[in-house]
């Protein structure tokens, strides 16, 4: 079977090389040809874990390829998956522009059957943009040529990409013939082997799917910053609060861990493009516009537990990071939190050093110099007024308590991700602020 992907950020790259790793020829195709060039030498433009060594395990395997020609990719090829980026436009919707391009590239270039699937997020009625563009240019071109449109959204968590793709939990596929649906069956049957399902539906449904999944997701999260915030001035202990809920096999345990907000590609992006389409539509998506402004809210509150700590004398303060990206096992720091703590820090005239596993180089190119970087985690503590644990990083979890205090000018923590335990962080001498536990 030979299969064509379209575009090679993190969905397409993940996909295609998953695909390659059961046995499926595959190519996967970009404009950028640095990248591609890159690719064909085995470097890879993303962090994630286990991704290198698949893809280069099936490059000298022959059957992963890279390459900026669409046109030739197509030659007997069945299925080609849409996955280039679909970024937010100012007013949150989908910008649709380059999955559209691709349809029409496509046209322009096919010979035979093909399927067409779009893996990028997209909202509800994208498939049939996909499918009329499909149309205009092949009646451009007098071909009558078959095909069929498809929905195939990811699911993958960044730092769990390639397990997520090889293990699934479902596989969901939005179609309207038989004919794509048993070529759906017959690529997907290596990843349904050990029972993990193939939930088919129609397009519309499945494209709703995607977003219905990581909004409520983003809602768990949203949900139980607050009721953090509400611990605190209560005096309630929110971790003693999740144990209790999450022990109710209705909510369950995951996804309900306090900290100071969501970010990344997905479910920022993903929660305003429902809340456009919502819009657009004339119905007010009341739980979600609330979803987003606490998240928005959360991401300030690290940094205003340290102001309110110094009685608002921050000018000047020394300030330690650990933790860039917006969650570990990744580079990525698109809307990180990290951002906005920085942001504001700079801002209030503070000097800032930060240390992450990964992110560093990412970082830097967001950053720029308003900020130093330290080589590793302690280098970024000497001096320091405080330290901020932004990310949750396995490597912060247990740090050398002793060298941490002798390094900070003062013992003075703000935990954003709950690693420590309180009652030791006090006794050991430091002055310790989390998520949800009065201070």
């Amino acid at each position: 079977m030979k299969v064509t992907i379209v575009g090679t950020g993190y969905v397409g790259l993940v996909t295609g090389a998953c695909f390659s790793e059961v046995g499926i020829d595959v190519t996967c195709v970009d404009i950028d040809k640095q990248k591609i060039d890159n690719l064909n030498k085995g470097i890879i433009p993303i962090y994630e874990p286990g991704l290198d060594e698949i893809v280069d395990r099936n490059i000298k395997k022959g059957r992963l390829h890279f390459t900026t020609n669409l046109a030739s990719s197509l030659d007997k090829c069945e299925v080609l998956f849409i996955a280039v980026g679909t970024p937010p436009d100012e007013d949150g919707s989908a910008d649709l522009q380059y999955v559209l391009a691709v349809a029409r590239e496509t046209a322009k270039n096919m010979n035979d059957y093909l399927l067409v699937v779009t893996k990028s997020t997209v909202p509800v009625g994208t498939a049939s943009k996909v499918k009329n563009a499909i149309n205009e240019e092949l009646n451009k071109r007098n071909a009558q040529i078959p095909f069929d449109v498809a929905s195939n959204p990811e699911f993958l968590k960044e730092g769990a990409a390639v397990d997520d793709f090889l293990k699934p939990d479902r596989i969901v596929v939005g179609l309207e013939s038989e004919r794509a649906e048993e070529l759906m069956k017959r690529l997907y049957k290596p990843f349904t082997l050990n029972g993990h399902p193939v939930i088919f539906m129609d397009i519309a449904s499945s494209e709703m799917t995607k977003y219905a999944a990581n909004s409520m997701l983003a809602t768990k999260i949203s949900f139980m910053n607050d009721m953090a915030n509400l611990c605190e001035i209560m005096g309630a202990d929110i971790n003693m609060v999740r144990k209790g809920i999450g022990s109710d096999s209705r909510i369950g345990n995951r996804f309900i861990y306090p900290g100071i907000g969501y970010g990344g590609s997905c479910f920022p992006k993903d929660v305003k493009a429902l809340i456009k389409t919502a819009d657009e539509n004339k119905y007010n998506m009341r739980v979600l516009k609330a979803v987003e402004d606490v998240n928005d809210d959360q991401k300030s509150v690290l940094y205003n537990k340290l102001f309110k700590h110094f009685a608002g004398n921050i000018n000047g303060k020394t300030i330690a990071l650990w933790g860039l990206s917006f969650k570990p096992l990744t580079d990525d720091m698109r809307e990180a939190p990290a951002l906005v703590i920085i942001e504001k820090l700079v801002k209030a005239g503070c000097n800032v050093i930060a240390y992450d596993p990964v992110a560093m180089e990412e970082a830097k190119r967001k950053l720029g110099n308003s900020i130093k970087y330290a080589s590793e985690q302690y280098e970024a503590l000497k001096d320091a007024d405080a330290l901020l644990i932004v990310t949750e990083w396995p490597e912060f979890r247990f740090p050398d308590l002793i060298k941490v205090k002798s390094l900070l000018k003062h013992p003075l923590v703000f935990d954003g991700r709950n690693i420590y335990d309180r009652k030791e962080m006090i006794d050991n001498g430091f002055m310790y602020y989390c998520i949800g536990i009065r201070s």
